[in-house]
């Protein structure tokens, strides 16, 4: 039987002044179980390198406790306690995740927008993956650093499964499998690229 975590008895102030004093009981308590509905539903519908949920809220535990270059400030610290602990970590979890799509997306040289590039990107991925043999498929898929994205590319592209077949044994919903599958072909896109494949 699961027990509750106990910093749902404590104030908000209480907790983050025993994550800023290091408490690790608190931050565990907080951040992978109290916490647990919010990382796991940023994880699920926005765009991350994290192959799982915990990865998520360890990187935004990270992200908050570093202090900042110009002030030596960490973003925890300066919380105002104009809204709820937990809102604003959504609010920041969303921003980190945004933030990192966009430099994702630069870095693979594609706008952020729902255009006809990444549609573009999957027809020609038909045509250049029937050109390669399952070797060299297989080799650039192991380029790809993020996990999940190589599952994908392999349910959907080695193995010829449809969208649908693919998010069912990813255990998907097929607006966040749509959402993965555009950043795993970008990333795989990214893999063929640095083997002069496209």
């Amino acid at each position: 039987m699961n027990t509750p975590p106990k910093t749902l008895n404590m104030k908000d102030e209480e907790i983050v002044r025993a994550i800023l004093h290091r408490n690790s009981g608190v931050t565990i308590d907080y951040f992978y179980k109290q916490c647990y509905p919010l990382f796991k539903s940023i994880y699920d519908r926005y765009y991350t390198d994290c192959e799982h949920w915990e990865e998520l809220a360890t990187e935004i535990y990270v992200y908050i406790m570093v202090p900042g270059k110009k002030t030596g400030i960490c973003k925890l610290a300066s919380f105002q306690f104009r809204c709820t602990l937990t809102e604003w970590l959504k609010i920041v979890s969303e921003n980190y995740c945004h933030h990192l799509y966009v430099k994702k997306v630069d870095l693979v040289g594609e706008k952020v927008n729902d255009s006809d590039i990444f549609n573009s990107i999957e027809h020609s991925l038909e045509f250049d993956l029937s050109s390669l043999n399952m070797l060299d498929l297989k080799s650039v898929i192991a380029l790809m650093p993020n996990q999940r994205y190589r599952t994908l590319i392999e349910h959907r592209y080695v193995y010829g499964r449809s969208n649908e077949e693919t998010a069912a044994l990813m255990s998907m919903t097929m607006p966040n499998y749509y959402n993965k599958h555009k950043l795993a072909k970008a990333q795989f896109v990214a893999a063929l690229r640095k083997e002069g494949l496209v």
